[in-house]
C-alpha cells in the first residue's frame, strides 16, 4: 500500500451499478468463485485464460459462431498462439446490433455543422456501402483505404468494409502525400474513399489536388469522393452518392475466422518506413468490448466522445463504442478553435458522458487559464479519458479542481501496436495522483528489470508475459514473422516488450501503473536511467513554458541532458528563468534530472498523430539524418535543432 490519499473514490452506488461489478458477480457465480478485490479478479483473468475470455464473450454480448471450447491455442512462440480457433464472427454485425430510431452517431465540425444518424440509418448506409463494394468485386482480405476527416462517412465506409470481410485502413487529411503513400503504398488498396476538403483553425483546406495525386500513384481501381462532384483524377472517380446509387439490396454479414484481418494501422515511421500492423476482427472486438463495457463503464444510455483523427488508433477505439449500444460523438477540426472551451461546450451541447482527449490538450487548457467548472455545467460527464503521453501529476490536480470534482479520470496506455490498452480505468477503484488506475483484465502485465525479472515500485520495462487477443495477427509483407518478432520479442525471450519505461504501484486491492516515457527515449546520464516524462512533469507546470522536449546528447564519454523549451508569448529565456527551471526539476525530481543545457525553440516537431519525436531530435543534434521526415506534421521544426552552437561546449 502506498499510503497516498486518493483524489477520487467511487461511491458505493456507483460501484454497485457498474458493469465491472456486474461482471465480477457474474464470473463468481458461473465459476463458483468469490472475488474479494480487483486484484483477485485480475489474477483469475490471466491464470484461467479460457474461462475468463469465454466469459467476456458471453457477458459482453458477442455475436457469432462461438466461442467454442478453446479460447487460446498456445504455440511454441508467443506470436504464433491462436485465439478462438473454432469461432467465426463479423465485426460490423457486432457494432450494428441496434436497429432502432435512437441516435447512433453525432458528427460536429468546428464551424458548427452538425449531422446525426439513427441506428437504423447507420445500418442501412453501412450495408449499402458493403453492397457497393461487393458489386465491385471486393472480396474478404481486399484493402479499402480512407483519406478522411473524422466524419460519419468514414465510419460508414469502415463498417461497410468489415461487413464483407475487407480490410480497412485510414489516414487523416493532415497527412501529406508522401506520408499517405508511405502507408497505403505498402498495402495496395483497391478502393480509396476520400473527402475533397476539411476545416481546421477556421480555414477550409482543399484536398482535391492531394487526393488526385494519391489515387493516381496508388493506382486504385476506384476513387470514391465524399464531395458534391467527383474529383478530377487519372483513375476512375465517382461521388459517394453515385457509388451507392446502383445498390438494390443489403448483403448478409460475412462471418469469418476470429483472426481474420480487420484493420491495418501504422507505426509512427519516424525512423524508417512505417510498419503496417494488421489487427484481427475478433481480437479487436473482444478487447474493445472488455475495455469499453467494463473498464470504461459504457452502456446504451451513454455518449462517448474522443478527440481524435482517422490517423490515430483512438478513432478505431471510439468506433467500437457502438458495440456497447452507446452513441458516439465525432468532432472534425481544431479542438482549441476558436478557444480552449470548444470541447467543453460540446460536452454540454451533446450531453457527453465519456470524454476523451490527450494529456497535452489538458495541459493546454490549463495553460490557457480556462476553468470549465465555472463556465460549463458538465452535469452528464462521468468519465474523462487521457492518453497520447503520460498525464502529468499536476494535470490530475487541475482536472479535479477546475473541471469536475466527481469524475473518474482514466489515464489509459497501450497503443497502435495492440489497438487497445495494457493499463486503464476502473469504476470500482480510486484514482491516485499520477497513476493509471489498474492493469487491464486478461493482460498479464508486469515491469521487468534489466535481468528480465519482475519488479514492483521500481522503474523498468513494461511487458506482457502471455498472449492476449488484440496482439497483431501480423505485419503486412512479413511472411516469416521476423519483423514482428524483432519489434516486440528481441528484448526478452518470448515476452512482449512494449517499449514503455514504467513502474507498478501496489495497493491493497489493485496494482496501479506509472508511465515514465518511451524506453528508446530514456536518458542515461552517469548510467542512471531517467524517463523523459519525469522531466516534463516538472517543467510544464511553469507558466512561462508552453511545451518542451528533452533528449540525451553524447558528451565526453557520457550522456548529458538537453532541454528545449517553447515559451508562452511575452516570456524570454533569461538566466533567471533557466535557474527557475533547474530548481523546479531538482526539487521535484533529482539533481540527476537537471539539464546541462536549456535552449529555446519556436516549435516542437511532432508526428502526424501529434506525438513529440524525441528520437528525431536526438538524431538531428548529433548530426545524423532523420530518414523519414514525411512522418512528421511539421518537419521544418527540426531545422531549429540542427547545428546549435550551444551544444558544442
Amino acid at each position: 500500500m502506498t499510503g497516498q490519499t486518493p483524489l477520487w473514490s467511487p461511491s458505493e452506488a456507483r460501484r454497485g451499478h457498474s458493469r465491472m461489478q456486474a461482471f465480477l458477480d457474474s464470473a463468481g457465480r458461473q465459476h463458483d468463485r468469490t472475488f474479494l478485490s480487483y486484484n483477485e479478479l485480475h489474477r483469475w483473468s490471466v491464470s484461467d485464460v479460457d474461462a475468463f475470455w469465454q466469459h467476456i464473450w458471453q457477458f459482453c454480448g458477442i455475436i457469432g459462431n462461438g466461442p467454442g471450447a478453446t479460447a487460446l491455442q498456445r504455440a511454441e512462440r508467443f506470436q504464433d498462439s491462436r485465439w478462438f480457433p473454432e469461432a467465426r464472427l463479423n465485426f460490423a454485425e457486432n457494432l450494428l446490433k441496434r436497429r432502432d430510431s435512437d441516435i447512433a452517431i453525432i458528427a460536429v465540425d468546428e464551424i458548427g455543422s452538425r449531422t446525426e444518424l439513427s441506428w437504423q440509418q447507420l445500418y442501412q448506409q453501412a450495408g449499402r456501402f458493403a453492397a457497393a463494394l461487393k458489386q465491385h468485386g471486393i472480396a474478404p482480405g481486399d484493402r479499402i483505404a480512407g483519406y478522411m476527416p473524422n466524419r460519419i462517412e468514414a465510419v460508414i465506409a469502415a463498417l461497410g468494409a468489415s461487413w464483407i470481410g475487407a480490410v480497412w485502413s485510414s489516414c487523416s487529411p493532415d497527412f501529406g502525400v508522401s506520408a499517405v503513400l508511405d502507408r497505403f503504398g505498402q498495402i495496395q488498396p483497391r478502393i480509396l474513399i476520400a473527402a475533397d476538403h476539411y476545416h481546421y483553425n477556421g480555414k477550409l483546406i482543399d484536398l482535391s489536388p492531394r487526393v488526385a495525386d494519391i489515387a493516381a500513384q496508388l493506382q486504385v481501381e476506384t476513387l470514391v469522393c465524399v464531395a458534391q462532384t467527383a474529383i478530377d483524377s487519372s483513375v476512375p472517380s465517382v461521388t459517394l452518392d453515385g457509388w451507392l446509387g446502383d445498390v438494390n439490396s443489403i448483403p448478409d454479414f460475412v462471418r469469418l475466422p476470429f483472426s481474420h484481418p480487420l484493420y491495418i494501422l501504422y507505426s509512427s515511421g519516424t525512423t524508417g518506413v512505417p510498419k503496417c500492423i494488421v489487427h484481427g476482427a475478433g481480437g479487436t472486438l473482444l478487447q474493445h468490448a472488455k475495455e469499453l463495457q467494463l473498464h470504461s463503464d459504457l452502456g446504451a444510455d451513454d455518449r462517448l466522445f474522443y478527440f481524435t483523427t482517422c490517423g490515430w488508433m483512438m478513432w478505431n477505439w471510439l468506433v467500437s463504442g457502438l458495440q456497447t449500444g452507446a452513441s458516439i460523438v465525432l468532432y472534425d477540426g481544431n479542438p482549441a478553435w476558436p478557444d480552449t472551451a470548444r470541447l467543453f461546450d460540446l460536452v454540454d451541447a451533446e450531453q457527453i458522458t465519456h470524454f476523451g482527449t490527450s494529456a497535452k490538450f489538458i495541459q493546454a487548457v490549463e495553460k490557457s487559464g480556462l476553468q470549465p467548472m465555472q463556465q460549463h455545467s458538465l452535469k452528464t460527464l462521468k468519465v474523462l479519458f487521457s492518453t497520447g503521453s503520460p498525464l502529468l501529476h499536476e494535470s490530475y490536480d487541475y482536472i479535479y479542481r477546475d473541471i469536475k470534482a466527481d469524475l473518474l479520470v482514466a489515464s489509459i496506455s497501450g497503443g497502435t501496436d495492440i489497438v487497445s490498452c495494457f493499463a486503464l480505468g476502473n469504476p470500482l477503484l480510486p484514482v491516485f495522483r499520477g497513476e493509471l488506475q489498474c492493469l487491464g483484465l486478461g493482460m498479464d502485465v508486469a515491469v521487468f528489470n534489466d535481468a528480465g525479472l519482475p519488479v514492483d515500485n521500481e522503474k523498468g520495462e513494461l511487458v506482457c508475459r502471455t498472449p492476449f487477443p488484440s496482439m497483431p495477427v501480423g505485419f503486412w509483407n512479413d511472411d516469416d514473422g521476423s519483423k514482428y518478432r524483432r519489434a516486440y520479442f528481441s528484448r526478452f525471450d518470448d515476452v512482449w516488450a512494449h517499449g514503455d519505461y514504467a513502474e507498478t504501484r501496489l495497493h491493497d486491492d489493485h496494482t496501479g501503473l506509472i508511465i515514465h516515457g518511451r524506453s528508446d527515449a530514456v536518458l542515461n546520464p552517469g548510467g542512471v536511467r531517467i524517463g523523459t516524462a519525469e522531466i516534463y512533469r516538472q517543467v510544464e507546470t511553469l507558466d512561462a513554458i508552453r511545451e518542451s522536449i528533452v533528449v540525451g546528447q553524447n558528451w565526453q564519454g557520457d550522456v548529458r541532458v538537453v532541454l528545449f523549451v517553447v515559451l508562452q508569448p511575452g516570456h524570454t529565456l533569461s538566466d533567471e528563468l533557466r535557474s527557475t527551471i533547474r530548481k523546479v526539476i531538482r526539487d521535484g525530481a533529482s539533481p540527476r534530472h537537471v539539464p546541462a543545457k536549456i535552449l529555446e525553440v519556436p516549435a516542437i516537431p511532432r508526428t502526424v498523430s501529434g506525438k513529440i519525436v524525441e528520437l528525431a531530435v536526438r538524431e538531428v543534434i548529433h548530426g545524423r539524418p532523420v530518414t523519414n521526415q514525411g512522418a512528421l506534421a511539421n518537419p521544418e521544426a527540426l531545422d531549429q535543432f540542427r547545428g546549435r552552437a550551444e551544444l558544442d561546449n
